[in-house]
C-alpha cells in the first residue's frame, strides 16, 4: 500500500506546523490555508474515515481542545469544521477560526512560513494550557 502524506506527516518524514500532539492525535496546519490558524486533526494510526476511529467521542474532544486554545491565541469570530475527506484518504477534521469568511471552504490564502509558524507557536502554546 502506497504510504499517505498524513501518515508521513506522522511519521515526520513531511514537515508540518505542528499545534497539537499527544499519543493519539496530531494537529497541524493546512498548508493551503482558507482562514489563519486553518488546521486539521488525524489520528496518529491510519483510518480512512473519521467514523473509523474507533473512539469516535475522543477525537471530537481533542477538536474542542484544539477550538479553545484557538479561541485564546486567535480571538476568531466563530470556528466551524469540515469533515468531508474526500481529497485525503486518512481520517481528518478541518478546524477553520474565521472572521468574516461565509462561503463553506473560502479560497485559498497566502500566508508566509514566518507567519506560519507564528500562527502555529500561538496555538501550541494556548493548546498546552486547555488541557
Amino acid at each position: 500500500m502506497k504510504t499517505c502524506i498524513f501518515c508521513k506527516i506522522v511519521k515526520e518524514e513531511v514537515p508540518c506546523y505542528k499545534i497539537y500532539e499527544d499519543n493519539d492525535f496530531l494537529g497541524f496546519l493546512d498548508v493551503l490555508p482558507r482562514t489563519k490558524g486553518h488546521s486539521m486533526l488525524i489520528p496518529k494510526k491510519h483510518y480512512r474515515w473519521i467514523y473509523d476511529y474507533p473512539d469516535f467521542g475522543k477525537y471530537w474532544e481533542t477538536v474542542l481542545k484544539i477550538t479553545k486554545a484557538m479561541q485564546k491565541a486567535l480571538s476568531p469570530k466563530l470556528i466551524t469544521y469540515l469533515t468531508y475527506g474526500l481529497d485525503v484518504e486518512h481520517a481528518h477534521i478541518h478546524i477553520l477560526p474565521r472572521e468574516n469568511e461565509t462561503k463553506i471552504m473560502p479560497d485559498i490564502l497566502s500566508i508566509s512560513k514566518q507567519e506560519m509558524q507564528e500562527i502555529s507557536d500561538k496555538i501550541k502554546s494556548n493548546t498546552k494550557s486547555s488541557s
